[in-house]
């Protein structure tokens, strides 16, 4: 574990990327539930990239500075969620689906195109140009962090979106008390943060990075980081 001078620069560097991905996160579970015929975030101004609206007190803020300072090398966190009213979509099960999919998805699209951004910096850019360092530190950020967000957000625990899609294939009352464990879940992550187990998520998450670098850089001529 690093200083903490250390870290409050690390932050720093991920910041910028770590709101983009909550709020585009958000954004994309009300287009797809507006898409499916919720317009319950539209009307509630919740529609937007405006990062404002999204901001969520303890995912946004409290969560991720707690998981930093405490050892974790990536911010976690979420945006406060859009509210959506499955009633309204035209097909509940698939329109449940493919909302809940629609954040983390999101989050795996931003990966890709943080990582087009990095090479791109790395082969146009001067390096002599004064944002070289900071921009292409944000976009090598947003690469991981976005895969970190998106497999995070994949937990099966409520309201977490894995717990969205396991609860569609649930009988009602199976999935009524799945969803009571929202109340616990606050505990439950902050157990799994200071006791480590959080950090396992480091194995799918570094594979997926390591990937994405490797083919992004294939198609900018074989360059390797």
């Amino acid at each position: 574990m690093g200083s903490l001078a250390e870290r409050l620069q690390i932050m720093s560097i991920q910041l910028v990327p770590f709101i983009m991905a909550v709020v585009f996160h958000e954004f994309a579970h009300g287009y797809m539930a507006n898409k499916w015929g919720d317009n319950t975030a539209k009307s509630k101004g919740r529609l937007t990239l405006n990062p404002l609206p999204h901001l969520d007190p303890f995912g946004t803020i409290i969560f991720p500075v707690v998981s930093m300072l405490t050892g974790a090398n990536i911010l976690f966190g979420w945006a406060k969620p859009v509210p959506i009213n499955p009633s309204r979509f035209r097909k509940y099960k698939p329109g449940m689906f493919w909302v809940s999919l629609a954040g983390p998805g999101m989050n795996f699209i931003l990966a890709v195109l943080s990582a087009f951004f990095f090479f791109g910096i790395y082969t146009w850019v001067p390096k002599t140009f004064y944002l070289y360092e900071p921009l292409i530190q944000m976009a090598a950020v947003g690469v991981q962090l976005n895969f970190a967000l998106g497999i995070f957000n994949l937990i099966p625990l409520p309201p977490l979106d894995g717990s969205k899609v396991v609860s569609i294939f649930l009988p009602y009352e199976a999935a009524r008390k799945y969803e009571a464990l929202t109340q616990y879940t606050f505990f439950i992550l902050m157990g799994l943060l200071l006791t480590g187990a959080l950090n396992m998520l480091a194995i799918p998450i570094n594979l997926c990075t390591n990937i994405t670098f490797a083919l992004v850089g294939l198609l900018f001529g074989g360059i390797r980081i």
